[in-house]
């Protein structure tokens, strides 16, 4: 896979240069892992909301997003994880990347400057031409929405208890 070229601009390069760049961790990673650009450290208390700055911008091309996502280890370990995750960063965003923390987990947890705290996956977006119609086209699922499978079914049981 050809990779696609993204230019990052650090804000303040001086005040950033303890700071890793975003990251691929291995060969294989979707993500780029992203670090906490604070000065002081920031505690997030249980149930908590924080948005941390990542000290940098970029440009990511026409066509594609940028999806900021949880760092798994924070979110099983700690409970912390991207409020809105995935977020999206629109390819004509021109600010600095920051990062919307909550803490789900039943202690504080601090951030210290450079700690990883999300990672960025670069996504192609396809836009969709809405056409308003009056009617749509039937499926075998119809208008079921969320649960109505059941929850046996996804056990591979029968969702009616009383079928076998």
């Amino acid at each position: 896979m050809t990779p696609v070229t993204m230019a990052l601009r650090w804000l303040d390069p001086e005040r950033s240069s303890d700071l890793a760049d975003p990251v691929y961790a291995t060969e294989g990673a979707a993500g780029m892992d992203v670090g906490a650009a604070i000065t002081d450290p920031v505690s997030l208390a249980p149930g908590d909301i924080r948005l941390i700055p990542c000290g940098f911008a970029v440009a990511i091309p026409q066509g594609y997003e940028l999806q900021v996502r949880p760092r798994s280890g924070l979110a099983v370990r700690f409970g912390v994880t991207v409020v809105n995750a995935p977020g999206t960063i629109d390819a004509d965003y021109r600010g600095e990347i920051k990062v919307a923390l909550i803490n789900l987990g039943q202690t504080p947890y601090t951030v210290h400057r450079g700690d990883r705290v999300a990672q960025l996956v670069l996504a192609p977006v396809a836009r969709a031409f809405v056409q308003v119609v009056t009617e749509l086209a039937p499926t075998a699922r119809g208008g079921g929405g969320f649960g109505h499978t059941g929850l046996r079914a996804e056990m591979g049981q029968p969702s009616d208890p009383g079928r076998r």
